[in-house]
């Protein structure tokens, strides 16, 4: 248990503190954040729905920026866990590009992430840090690596012309997430498994053409 008398806006963390009542915060804090944003969003609200103190929320997370940052990178690492980065390989870029298209548009238009991109792009301005966050957003190592390695084969192989597998990916995984966002007002409204397909085949077909021998 969390010893609530040495904590406070501004103090140190105290150890001891409870995991499950970190996390019961933390989900707390998700679901307010979304819904009413970073500043009518209060710690009193947060510490009432969680079932804790208010102090229990400052000695986990030292004050609400803390607690802001902490449910920006918790959801960020579930929906790390929850991605598949598996990357076709069918013999045919096309279809295997367009494939990995789709799984890139699955994991940046999920409810969670999308709340979390319209609730960080408004903080901003408070938050610089987050900047670094959202231009890294699509530069998802396991994805990535995979889409380049499979770049860098179809160069090998002679089907595609890739000097730079790491832009030519960059490229492939902007043209997809930009168009997504614009079709779903950055995740507002739902986007069909059609128009899914259609923007993953779009971005293939470019990236194809360009890379063509």
């Amino acid at each position: 248990m969390t010893d609530e008398r040495t904590v406070g806006p501004g103090r140190p963390p105290v150890r001891k503190k409870s995991p499950a009542k970190r996390s019961a915060i933390l989900a707390a804090a998700t679901a307010m954040f979304f819904e009413l944003g970073y500043e009518r969003t209060s710690v009193d609200a947060i510490a009432a729905s969680a079932g804790v103190g208010k102090q229990t929320v400052y000695g986990h997370f030292g004050d609400k920026e803390g607690l802001f940052l902490a449910v920006v990178e918790a959801v960020r690492q579930d929906q790390e866990v929850a991605a598949d980065p598996g990357m076709p390989d069918t013999g045919d870029p096309l279809a295997d590009l367009t494939a990995a298209g789709e799984s890139i548009l699955d994991g940046v238009l999920s409810p969670s992430i999308s709340a979390l991109h319209r609730l960080t792009i408004a903080e901003l301005p408070h938050h610089p840090e987050l900047q670094r966050m959202w231009r890294d957003e699509t530069a998802k190592p396991g994805r990535d690596d995979l889409i380049a390695a499979y770049l860098r084969a179809c160069d090998a192989k002679g089907l595609l012309k890739v000097p730079d597998p790491a832009l030519v990916t960059r490229q492939l995984t902007f043209l997809v997430v930009a168009e997504g966002r614009v079709a779903t007002l950055q995740g507002t409204e739902p986007l069909s498994a059609d128009d899914r397909h259609r923007i993953a085949a779009e971005a293939a077909d470019l990236i194809v053409r360009a890379c063509r021998p």
